[in-house]
């Protein structure tokens, strides 16, 4: 039986997303921290929503250049908190300012995240959805370091659904046809 993971649904989007993205090892230190604000604006919605408005994510957040971001105050807050393509959550903007800072505080943000899974993804083997958890001890640890770093909206959930989306960990069914194909990935 070969059928993807349950949560992509048939939304073309999503399916897309789970098809190519979603469990693919992202080895990037900006594109990492990306995934990461986003999912910290995805917290009590869902993904799909986030995914349909990913594109004015990065153009409110001026392509998700860290350096740009961290310059940032209270008139760059008032324009996302006006705009309807994102989220307008004045803490998680704000956070995304927060975090831009304390990336910049790292030397290899990349680095820092894969040494968490002594730096190739981590092979689960589920065979339902029921099976993968919400957060691991992994999780709530990279969180509580993430947080020492100075970063906000980065909880255990959080940060397991991200790692599932960079790859850090290879979430996919063993029944879905990305499984393998994500594990063949792994540096």
């Amino acid at each position: 039986m070969n059928e993807r993971c349950g949560w992509a649904g048939s939304e073309k989007i999503y399916t897309d997303y789970h098809d190519t993205e979603w469990g693919v090892p992202e080895y990037d230190s900006r594109a990492l921290w990306e995934k990461l604000i986003l999912d910290g604006f995805q917290a009590g919605l869902s993904w799909i929503t986030i995914l349909k408005k990913r594109d004015n994510f990065r153009k409110a957040f001026a392509g998700f250049d860290p350096e740009a971001i961290a310059r940032w105050g209270e008139p760059e807050v008032l324009a996302c908190l006006d705009n309807p393509g994102i989220i307008r959550h004045r803490g998680k903007i704000e956070a995304t300012i927060t975090n831009a800072r304390a990336y910049l505080e790292m030397d290899d943000f990349a680095a820092w995240c894969w040494a968490y899974t002594g730096g190739k993804p981590i092979q689960n083997r589920w065979a339902t959805l029921a099976e993968v958890p919400a957060a691991t001890p992994l999780s709530t640890q990279m969180s509580k370091d993430l947080k020492k770093a100075g970063f906000k909206f980065c909880g255990p959930t959080i940060v397991y659904a991200w790692m599932q989306a960079c790859g850090l960990i290879n979430d996919h069914l063993i029944t879905c046809p990305q499984h393998d194909p994500c594990k063949a990935m792994a540096r």
